[in-house]
């Protein structure tokens, strides 16, 4: 009975610390349940100020580049008129020189020669003159007393024409010498730019040998050749745009010239632009952007295009005004600030264009 009793006991303690155990662990379960069903409500979407813009269809002018080569209207190559050793060379390649001003010297001491023969040969002429006049005024005395004939009376007439033809011919060589010794001081002429030296100090220049060239870079060109579709569709006068490299944007040219003949090989017709930009230099790459209609796209704002872990997209507004980034395809920028959309928008679609308080996420709510 004793040892029944104990065990009765004894059984009656383990149910009870069962229980004990049963009840604890509901408890836990209990609150753990309520802690997972607290931290599982969903949190009021966080509100963003920003400006939103409707997603429109635009119409974009399309044009067809054809590579051109940026050229200065005038351009002078420079040689000396006389034959001689260069003394000076007063300019660089790359120097701005004034209309008149001295750019080389030809050394001076065979024109100066050249001089003093001129004057040499006009001293004697005179003074073959003199004794020409001379004899021709004593053969006309001596005629008169019928001392002499007439046939030696013409002869020394003849002799005095000659003798006074030699001595305007002297003059004129004197002349000719004299100025000869002008041309040994080349000047610009014209305000412009030296693009190119040919020769150095001590070089023999001689004429029909370039020395230096010259380009005026306040007038420049833009050469170009085009395909017969082209070519068709413009004229004289048409204003065009041209996109230069180092140029933010794009320059107006205006067509000047057109051949009529196309090149035989390429097949293409030579156009010549006039654009005024006196930044340009002559040489440069250039596109002449032909217009060729008109396309349908997207644009957006190019404030409204992100790019987020290395995905450019926007933040789309759904009905609710909940902003959900999207990854686009974008294509150029225009001259207005809008960005063309090539993917990933529809016409009328809502987007943000300016973020006004800050970075936005997923799923915030966007008041405009």
């Amino acid at each position: 009975m004793i040892f029944e009793e104990a065990d009765m006991k004894d059984r009656s303690s383990r149910t009870a610390g069962w229980i004990f155990l049963v009840a604890l662990l509901g408890n836990a379960l209990t609150g753990c349940s309520h802690e997972t069903d607290s931290s599982s409500a969903p949190q009021p979407a966080r509100e963003m100020r920003a400006q939103v813009v409707v997603v429109q269809m635009a119409s974009l002018p399309q044009t067809f580049p054809v590579a051109g080569v940026i050229e200065a209207v005038d351009t002078v190559q420079l040689s000396s008129r006389v034959m001689g050793h260069i003394r000076e060379l007063k300019v660089v390649q790359g120097q701005a020189v004034k209309r008149d001003e001295v750019l080389f010297v030809i050394d001076p001491v065979d024109t100066q020669g050249a001089v003093d023969l001129a004057k040499q040969n006009l001293v004697q002429a005179e003074a073959a003159l003199k004794d020409a006049k001379l004899d021709y005024e004593r053969f006309k005395n001596l005629y008169q007393d019928e001392a002499v004939n007439k046939q030696q009376l013409e002869k020394m007439r003849t002799n005095y024409e000659v003798s006074a033809s030699r001595v305007a011919q002297a003059k004129a060589g004197l002349t000719v010498a004299q100025g000869q010794i002008g041309y040994t001081r080349v000047s610009a002429p014209m305000d412009a730019i030296v693009t190119a030296k040919l020769a150095n100090e001590g070089d023999m220049a001689s004429p029909g040998h370039p020395v230096l060239v010259l380009e005026d870079t306040t007038h420049m060109q833009v050469r170009v050749a085009v395909p017969e579709a082209v070519f068709r569709t413009i004229k004289l006068g048409d204003t065009l745009k041209v996109e230069v490299d180092g140029q933010a944007q794009p320059l107006e040219a205006r067509v000047a010239r057109m051949t009529p003949t196309a090149d035989s090989l390429a097949h293409t017709y030579p156009l010549t632009l006039d654009v005024a930009a006196p930044s340009l230099r002559s040489g440069a790459f250039a596109r002449v952007l032909f217009p060729q209609g008109a396309r349908q796209t997207l644009l957006v704002p190019a404030s409204a295009v992100l790019d987020r872990a290395g995905v450019r997209g926007v933040f789309v507004l759904d009905k609710d005004a909940i902003a959900h980034y999207r990854m686009v395809r974008t294509g150029a920028t225009q001259p207005d600030g809008m960005v063309e959309v090539l993917a990933g928008l529809a016409a009328g679609e809502r987007v943000v264009s300016d973020h006004a308080e800050g970075v936005i996420q997923n799923g915030d709510r966007i008041v405009d």
